[in-house]
């Protein structure tokens, strides 16, 4: 007979094999080969972790995530500014937008399993929510504030600047960014995983950490070759996460 603890894991398992399954035959590539994989073992971790409610957030994620980059793609590639692989994206994209979030599943994890430390519960949800919000804000800002910015802008010294330039920002695109931080925080705020104060701190940590990623972007990532946008993305996401965590530990989440 089953250990009951080993049905989410079953679970799991089925469900991505099948929706990635799904993913792999589809005519639009939203992953690589690769990145179905390893889109796979994020999948399982979260639903084994964190039960249908924090997959349903990763879901919501990925989903806007990829199709917000078919959002004017035909201008962005004219302008040779698209997304590579036509917006595919590999492991290190996997990774890099959901590393943290996966750190903090993980963390529930272990906090259910030891029976100790159910205090901080709460907190890692509100940073697995937190460092989506970031990284979906991150993208919608990105991407539309270069398909439909009119004006852009460097954010360390506000000259203008081509847009696709590393820390540049549009005020269309912030907005974007802004709009998209709401939706996936409602949607943790819907499925029980944070509180309504919760969908405040994870805008607020997103718009924080979303800016201070274009300031790592306009000073720091040119000057390491190992600064890629997927290691950036990592940095804003970790931003994000502890801002919402740090905030949510203040005033006694």
């Amino acid at each position: 007979m089953l250990s009951p603890s080993l049905i989410p894991w079953l679970v799991a398992i089925g469900l991505n094999t099948v929706l990635l399954a799904i993913v792999w035959l589809a005519p639009k590539k939203l992953l690589t080969p690769a990145g179905i994989f390893h889109a796979w073992i994020l999948g399982v971790i979260v639903w084994g972790s964190l039960g249908w409610q924090g997959y349903l957030v990763v879901g919501f994620y990925f989903l806007v995530g990829s199709g917000i980059t078919f959002v004017g793609k035909a201008q962005k590639e004219a302008m040779g500014i698209a997304e590579k692989r036509s917006g595919a994206r590999g492991p290190e994209n996997v990774w890099g937008s959901a590393l943290i979030a996966t750190v903090c599943a993980l963390g529930v994890l272990l906090i259910s399993l030891v029976g100790q430390g159910e205090k901080f519960i709460p907190l890692l949800l509100l940073g697995y929510v937190a460092s989506f919000c970031t990284k979906l804000s991150d993208t919608c800002a990105s991407e539309v504030g270069k398909a439909y910015g009119k004006r852009t802008f460097l954010i360390t010294t506000l000259k203008p600047v081509l847009s696709g330039t590393e820390g540049a920002v549009s005020l269309e695109g912030t907005l974007a960014g802004i709009v998209a931080s709401i939706a996936i925080a409602v949607v943790a705020w819907a499925v029980g995983m944070i509180s309504p104060i919760g969908i405040g701190l994870c805008i607020v940590a997103a718009f924080i950490a979303t800016n201070l990623e274009s300031v790592i972007g306009a000073t720091l990532q040119s000057d390491f070759d190992w600064m890629t946008n997927e290691v950036v993305n990592v940095f804003n996401t970790l931003i994000g996460a502890i801002v919402a965590m740090s905030l949510g530990w203040a005033i006694g989440i």
